[in-house]
């Protein structure tokens, strides 16, 4: 069986029963004899064939087992020729037309099947004596050469609502053209000397730019970026392509570009590929998050985000473009995932000092996805390639018709309906080429015309590019031998593939000892893969995913993966069920792809691809991994209910160490979503419980989660006492982010205590083990509790300093939560230095970054800061609601933001001159707090109540309390 883009015809004959009933046996055995020849005869001249005879009316196919460019059209003629003679024979007949995929039998003997043949089937019902009724693809392929009136809606049985049909009324007619080859470059010029200038602005200026290239399917993207990177000397061109498909593999492109600038094949040895990156890279942090993201490593040491990710690229692009200009071009980024595009807008924005040319080959599609690409930016240039101008289109069918010709009607027609698409027109007259005769009429749409084109094909032709076509876009001769049992040699009909400009040879190709080849256009490639079966498409899914293990191992595990999964998809949709040793496979790998999403923090990507592992077979280990995805995505209300599933489970089958990750993710659900203190302390004590015994690294997150607890309660002992026991787990699993973040923990609790000295000791240290960690976020954490120190200590530009360079590495990192963080103190630095509209700017970040979030405490914090500040610029209506806001925001357990908010709120009510609310509310914020050892929360909080105080002229009184105060602080840096 075969799957073909074919057209249906069903013809009735009207009147049938009454004919019978009132004409002689003989006579109607004569006229209905005469109606089925006449219906075949017009079918098969034009170039259909007739499926079945049944009673009275007959079902015929076009595109079926030959394809043809316009067979919808054909179709329909074939049907205005049966009208036409069935009045010569007094009768009537009703006609119904459709299009679209159908599947028959790879024989002559054809048996289609289809959507496409149920609709012309209640097309013909619903139509009147004499009618053609044609179907809404017909419709579409036929535009321009049949002429027909829109009819109202119908509701035919069978299909759901509504459905647009159109009444045939009469051809157009047409003229007819011939053929020959030898494509060159046509037009662009005004587009290449853009390109051209462009790259000489980068290597005169130093400076990345963004070059992106949108065009339509075959108007010659990929043409104008070759013709133009053939005419670079002296420059490094890297070039990688975005897949279509698969949820992991999102820096494919990046992948591409890094193995072959470091000499990787996709079947060196680990080592050896980890070996070639860090001798290419010089740098072995770069080096591991580069080998993280193209698939050479399988993990790390801890996650990494897509921002560091980024950086790492940053990093390599730098120290290619300063040894010559580089230029790196990504193909179809339309099919991109977020964290490719962001990597590259994160290198044309931050790349600055180093010559580097991007240049993005996109649909315009990408648009929709991205409205905002590469707009706002000084060095950005976008274009889009318009279809060709007649007399450039002209140009090209000279070029390609060598010595042929073409009459002035037959070239007209030719520019008319190709319409300026290059590969259209390259691609009808190979056709015309290959069918050795003028052609009379031009496909309406590449996919006819490619789906026509491969059915001439040659069988063993046919099925070796049907089979590259399960691959993708690149495939190897050897996976196609291996998919080919039927051949004994498949590089002969290769070899004629190439002839006949179906697929090209890759320069390169990253498994060693496999010559690579490429559909020449990804239509090419999909026309193809739309013409398997779905049976056969499981089958070569399968086979080319154990050659995939077989030649590669793990290194293109996230492919294997997609082609396994199509395997067993596809086995479900025909048969209801996966086989079992498919459906463990595909559950293994998607897995496998999963984990490796999730350490490289493509976090939405892991979610799809360990959901889908559940789905096939649901262990207690995937449905964990499947539910840290939903958390590490911000789901809580996912995690809150497939954690909860997996705690069950697990203590069902004695697992102790994934009950206890289960608790310990439930336990930050309740803090952070719930703000249930007493639930989040109870569920992570039973995790410690659980853990006890357990490996280091498995007791970090609920050390951790459990240190929180202690700060919400204002106890910085126990904070303490927990993060030096997560310090200790850290240093024994080896893991120095998770050292750095412990280390920076513990300076924050230092500052807490207002012992600011140990606290920079503190935070030195963190300092320097994230550097060697190699982690950005560890060391923007660590630069901003160094800002927080230096505001405290007075050092407002080293402060300003620190806290800049922290909110540039955590913005890199994509650490939003740490981020509104950095603003909080940036903003406090702002108004310490009496810029308050800075301040204000700043809480607004933080809030519009928290407020999609579900960490109370934080966002409380930003709204009461922001509510401060708005008194000071004396917008005191204002600062009251986002006063009484933080109030509603603030869980009921956290003390210190309790404290801050009611003393927010006392500040606006005094501003407002409503002391008596305003006094009592003050006292109560410090009441909560000053029995805590939280000492910069109860200084900040005193100060406050001095200030009322002082202003109402209460010298004595507020003296009294500043004298309480620790001897070094400065209020507006605490928090």
């Amino acid at each position: 069986m075969e799957r073909k883009l074919a057209t249906v015809l069903f013809v009735d004959l009207v009147g049938s029963t009454e004919l019978v009933a009132t004409v002689d046996p003989e006579i109607v055995r004569r006229r209905v004899t005469r109606f089925f020849e006449q219906v075949s005869h017009c079918v098969t001249t034009h170039g259909g064939i007739v499926e079945k005879f049944a009673g009275d009316a007959v079902m015929a196919a076009f595109g079926i087992p030959q394809a043809h460019e316009d067979d919808a059209e054909r179709g329909v003629r074939a049907a205005l020729t049966i009208l036409d003679s069935m009045h010569e024979l007094g009768l009537e007949t009703r006609i119904g037309v459709e299009s679209g995929q159908i599947v028959a039998d790879e024989s002559e003997s054809t048996f289609a099947t289809g959507g496409a043949v149920n609709f012309a089937a209640r097309l013909q019902q619903a139509a009147g004596p004499g009618q053609i009724l044609m179907g809404p693809f017909a419709r579409r392929l036929t535009l321009g050469k049949v002429e027909a009136d829109e009819c109202a809606g119908l509701e035919l049985k069978g299909f759901d609502g509504v459905l647009s049909a159109w009444l045939v009324t009469g051809a157009v007619e047409a003229g007819a053209q011939p053929a020959t080859l030898s494509a060159r470059f046509v037009g662009r010029e005004e587009e290449l000397d853009l390109l051209e200038n462009t790259l000489k602005r980068v290597v005169r200026g130093e400076r990345a730019h963004l070059f992106t290239i949108y065009g339509e399917p075959g108007v010659g993207k990929s043409r104008l970026a070759q013709e133009f990177l053939a005419g670079v000397e002296g420059a490094t061109i890297l070039v990688g392509r975005s897949l279509p498909y698969g949820e992991a593999i999102t820096y494919w492109p990046l992948a591409e570009m890094v193995k072959t600038a470091a000499g990787i094949t996709d079947d060196d040895p680990v080592q050896q590929a980890i070996s070639k990156l860090r001798l290419a890279c010089g740098d072995d942090a770069v080096a591991d998050l580069l080998a993280l993201a193209s698939g050479v490593l399988e993990a790390v040491a801890g996650s990494r985000s897509a921002q560091e990710i980024a950086w790492a690229a940053r990093e390599w692009a730098e120290q290619l473009a300063s040894a010559q200009p580089l230029v790196l071009v990504f193909e179809d980024i339309h099919w991109a995932e977020d964290p490719l595009l962001e990597l590259i807008e994160h290198l044309a924005e931050r790349v600055r000092d180093e010559p580097l040319m991007i240049i993005c080959l996109a649909r315009p599609e990408l648009l929709d996805l991205r409205p905002g690409w590469g707009g706002g930016r000084l060095r950005a240039t976008a274009i889009e390639l318009e279809p060709l101008a007649p007399s450039e289109s002209q140009e090209l069918v000279d070029g390609l018709l060598g010595d042929r010709e073409l009459g002035p009607a037959e070239l007209r027609a030719l520019l008319e309906k190709t319409e300026g698409n290059p590969l259209f027109l390259e691609e009808t007259i190979r056709m015309l080429l290959e069918e050795g005769s003028v052609a009379t009429k031009i496909p309406d749409t590449v996919q006819a015309l490619i789906a026509a084109r491969i059915d001439r094909l040659p069988r063993r032709e046919k099925a070796l590019l049907q089979r590259g076509a399960v691959m993708g876009r690149v495939f190897w001769d050897g996976a196609l031998q291996t998919l080919s049992p039927d051949m004994d040699d498949v590089a002969p009909v290769l070899d004629d593939l190439l002839q006949r400009d179906f697929v090209t040879l890759e320069s390169r190709t990253t498994i060693t000892g496999q010559d690579a080849y490429r559909f020449k256009h990804v239509l090419i490639r999909d026309v193809a893969y739309a013409g398997l079966s779905k049976w056969a498409r499981a089958g070569l899914h399968e086979r080319f995913a154990e050659w995939l293990q077989e030649r590669t191992g793990d290194e293109l595990l996230e492919i294997r993966a997609y082609h396994l999964d199509q395997a067993a998809a596809l086995h479900a949709e025909l048969d209801g069920r996966v086989p079992d040793q498919l459906s463990r496979a595909a559950a293994f790998a998607l897995e496998a792809a999963g984990r490796r999403a999730l350490a490289r923090e493509a976090n939405r990507a892991a979610r799809k691809l360990l959901r889908r592992s559940v789905d096939l077979e649901p262990t207690l280990e995937r449905r964990y991994q499947a539910a840290r995805a939903a958390w590490r995505v911000g789901d809580l209300p996912a995690v809150s209910v497939e954690m909860e599933e997996v705690r069950l489970a697990a203590a069902g089958t004695g697992d102790r160490v994934l009950e206890a990750r289960a608790l310990t993710a439930l336990a930050e659900v309740s803090l952070l979503r719930d703000a249930d203190l007493p639930h989040a302390r109870e569920l992570v004590e039973q995790a410690l419980e659980l853990l006890d015994g357990a490996p280091a690294e498995d007791r970090f997150d609920a050390l951790t989660a459990r240190a929180r607890i202690g700060w919400w309660l204002g106890d910085v002992d126990d904070d303490e006492r927990y993060i030096l026991l997560a310090l200790a787990v850290a240093q024994e699993a080896g893991r120095l982010d998770l050292e750095a973040s412990a280390t920076e923990d513990l300076a924050s609790v230092a500052i807490a205590r207002l012992d600011l000295d140990r606290a920079e000791e503190l935070v030195v240290r963190a300092r320097e083990l994230a550097s060697e960690s190699g982690n950005i976020v560890a060391r923007g954490w660590s630069l901003l509790t160094q800002g927080r120190i230096d505001s405290m200590r007075g050092r407002i530009d080293d402060s300003e300093a620190a806290l800049t360079e922290a909110l540039e590495l955590l913005t890199e990192a994509g650490a939003d939560w740490a981020r509104a963080r950095a603003l909080n103190a940036a903003a406090r630095l702002s108004r310490q230095r009496g810029d308050n509209e800075t301040a204000e700017r700043r809480f607004r970040d933080a809030i519009r970054i928290l407020q999609g979030l579900e960490d109370r405490g934080t966002l409380c914090e930003s709204q009461r800061g922001l509510a401060q500040t708005l008194v000071l610029l004396g917008r005191l209506e204002e600062a009251e609601r986002f006063a009484l806001e933080a109030r509603r925001t603030v869980g009921p357990h956290d003390m210190a933001s309790r404290a801050t908010t009611r003393m927010a709120l006392g500040l606006v009510w005094a501003a407002q001159g409503r002391d008596d609310e305003a006094e009592p509310l003050l006292r109560e914020a410090l009441a909560l707090v000053d029995h805590t050892k939280v000492t910069n929360v109860k200084a900040e909080v005193a100060s406050g109540l001095a200030e009322f105080l002082r202003s109402r002229g209460r010298v004595a009184e507020a003296n009294e309390l500043e004298g309480r105060l620790p001897g070094v602080y400065a209020p507006a840096a605490f928090a």
